[in-house]
């Protein structure tokens, strides 16, 4: 009997190794019911931010002379860049505005969240080693990155939906097919970064990196995108290397074709077949990309904390200095474009409180607030590096050597305001120097890079209630992305939607004047401020006081 046994346990082991997809459809149903919430979270977001900027733009463009103004900035290079290719500018439909305004970043938010998933689902968990107590089970070599792209697949096809659905119940009579067609397109340019991702996970070992080489490609392709579509409004042959004009060149509400989607299909199945290629070439845990080994000895700096915290967040706060700072430059210089928007768009001044008789003054000012958020986002995920790190076990270790807690801390969030500084002061500066290209004025250089300082209170109490989470409820901390997304809700389509007053008030940006626009008032200011340190305080109590977590 222990010998039958024996042999039927080696036989079930040894399953996964003959048949290489075994227990696929069991990682699926496994990996739906982990990203459940997730999945759900990015098709209501997506569902809410098209429907709502559909009858925002209806209110905002209700005149065919609005939208021919519309059209004229689409002369501006930087318009080009950051929206499309500019078909239907002679007869400029409401359909071909929609295109333009809401096509990239829905096609961005579908890469950026395929991206994560697969990583999530594939490196991370073979980096944590999780993958590895699996694969003892039986489960063949392909099944978890089997399952980890037909989940993205299911995510893309939610928010593939959500895209359709919001463009058909926003109010505004577009035609069925090219709504269809935009989903489409939004899944399929999802699913083609899903499997860029599954390649970049092959090539490393960290998960971070492979996440990072894959945004790395889709930030490439997105300014191959841009750049061929400023040599040619319609799209040149660079245009053509990127999977955002493949969706793009479907002509959406202007003239329909199916044909650019199929580029789409056919780049995602051969890029999903290569990263099965490459991983029949590596051992579980390794990378394609050998890890080239330290130093022999660690730097001085790295003896501190924060050192140790320059030294893990200096990819990040790079990425996101860099990004955004090129953003607000791109949109700093539509500034020489808005000369005759003021006349054909008189409820421009009320849907987003701007003073349209100085439209320049008001769009730097919105355009700096905007690109701000993005420093938000930073400090956030910044602070929230350390809960990783001492999930990972790596901060016990850090404690262990004699350092203690409220040092770790406060050199790792010395070394994050310094960053979310340094990070505010590049977006002044691109935004300043967008604006001074558009109008010519330099001294909109400086009087930005100032304005960007008015905002540190609102984006230190974002970080602030980030800490107090992680210092007393580290399993909630992702929770401190909430207040994120309502201010940035709150900036972009607060004014647009007619969001109550109270609800404005949970933004700690509606607390910050519009500089430059805006005289700037040192109560409010003062009082995040405080409230900020208050719950540093917390951050600094908790964490000394529970217990490390696993």
């Amino acid at each position: 009997m222990t010998a039958t046994a024996l042999r039927e346990a080696t036989t079930v082991l040894s399953d996964g190794a003959h048949r290489p997809w075994a227990g696929t459809g069991a990682l699926f149903r496994l990996f739906l019911r982990l990203d459940r919430v997730r999945i759900t979270v990015w098709a209501l977001a997506v569902y809410g931010t098209v429907a709502g900027s559909i009858a925002t733009l209806l209110e905002t463009y209700p005149t065919p002379e609005s939208l021919q103004a519309r059209a004229a900035l689409m002369s501006n290079p930087s318009a080009v860049m950051m929206t499309g290719p500019a078909f239907g500018l002679e007869n400029y439909t409401f359909g071909a505005m929609v295109a333009n305004e809401l096509s990239l970043w829905t096609l961005l938010a579908a890469a950026i969240m395929s991206v994560l998933l697969v990583v999530r689902h594939t490196r991370a968990e073979e980096e944590s080693g999780r993958l590895e107590v699996v694969r003892a089970l039986p489960v063949g070599r392909f099944a978890p990155p089997t399952a980890a792209v037909a989940t993205v697949a299911v995510a893309n096809v939610a928010v593939g939906v959500a895209v359709t659905a919001g463009l058909l119940s926003g109010g505004a009579d577009l035609a069925a097919a090219d709504s269809v067609a935009f989903g489409l397109a939004t899944a399929l340019t999802g699913m083609v970064f899903a499997a860029v991702a599954a390649i970049t996970a092959q090539l490393t070992e960290h998960g971070r990196a492979a996440s990072g080489m894959a945004l790395a490609v889709m930030g490439a392709t997105f300014l191959a995108r841009g750049v061929g579509d400023v040599i040619d409004p319609l799209g040149s042959p660079l245009s053509w290397t990127s999977p955002f004009a493949w969706a793009q060149q479907t002509r959406l509400f202007v003239d329909l074709r199916w044909w650019p989607l199929a580029v789409s299909a056919v780049a995602a199945v051969a890029l999903g077949a290569l990263a099965v290629a490459l991983a029949q070439r590596r051992d579980l845990g390794a990378g394609l990309r050998p890890s080239r080994p330290g130093p022999a000895s660690a730097a001085p700096t790295l003896l501190t904390p924060a050192g140790l915290a320059l030294r893990l967040l200096r990819g990040q706060f790079w990425g996101w200095a860099v990004g955004s700072a090129l953003f607000a430059l791109a949109f700093g210089a539509l500034a020489n474009s808005l000369g005759d928007f003021a006349e054909e768009l008189p409820d421009l001044g009320g849907l987003f409180q701007i003073d349209i008789t100085d439209l320049t003054n008001a769009f730097a000012s919105v355009v700096l607030a905007f690109m701000l958020v993005g420093v938000g986002c930073f400090v956030v995920a910044a602070v929230l590096r350390l809960r990783a790190e001492e999930a990972q076990g790596r901060v016990a270790a850090v404690v262990v050597t004699g350092t203690s807690r409220p040092r770790l801390l406060a050199g790792w969030l010395a070394v994050v305001a310094a960053e979310a500084v340094a990070m505010a002061l590049l977006v002044g500066l691109g935004a300043g120097v967008g604006v001074w290209s558009g109008s010519g004025d330099p001294a909109w250089v400086g009087r930005l890079v100032l304005a960007s300082l008015v905002y540190l209170p609102a984006i230190a109490l974002l970080a602030a209630l980030a800490v107090a989470l992680v210092g007393v409820a580290p399993r909630a901390a992702v929770w401190a992305w909430l207040p994120v997304g309502w201010g940035a809700f709150v900036l972009f389509l607060g004014g647009l939607v007619d969001v109550p007053e109270w609800s404005r008030a949970l933004s700690p940006f509606d607390h910050t004047p519009l500089v430059p626009q805006e005289s700037v008032a040192a109560g409010p200011l003062a009082a995040m401020a405080a409230l900020a340190a208050v719950l540093v305080a917390v951050g600094f109590a908790g964490l000394a006081r529970r217990d490390l977590e696993r």
